[in-house]
């Protein structure tokens, strides 16, 4: 499983082999290799799924949309993590620390 993330195709770069786009990210420009997806070219305003820079498949604004939100779950869970109950056993540090377990972010 990889985390993949929406963005809309702004325009392709020329001088790359129609493989490099302009790809907005959140409101954010990103330079985003579009090689992978060939076969059938990306065009401007159309939505991918970026990976490590690469755009790995194509999905519409639905997708998109349903991506972000499950990006957002993601962070939302770990704000949860962060701020779970010491009485969870998940939760809980090894008898006898002091210092926050690895992950663990200090207030």
């Amino acid at each position: 499983m990889c985390l993949g993330i929406p963005g809309r195709v702004v325009r392709i770069i020329e001088g790359y082999n129609r493989q490099l786009a302009l790809v907005d990210v959140s409101g954010e420009q990103r330079k985003v290799n579009i090689g992978l997806l060939q076969d059938d070219p990306v065009q401007a305003g159309e939505w991918v799924i970026i990976h490590m820079g690469l755009a790995v498949e194509r999905t519409d604004e639905a997708g998109a949309r349903r991506a972000l939100a499950g990006l957002e779950l993601m962070g939302r869970g770990e704000q949860s993590v962060s701020g779970a109950q010491r009485s969870e056993p998940w939760a809980q540090r090894p008898a006898g620390t002091t210092e926050p377990s690895a992950g663990e972010v200090q207030s």
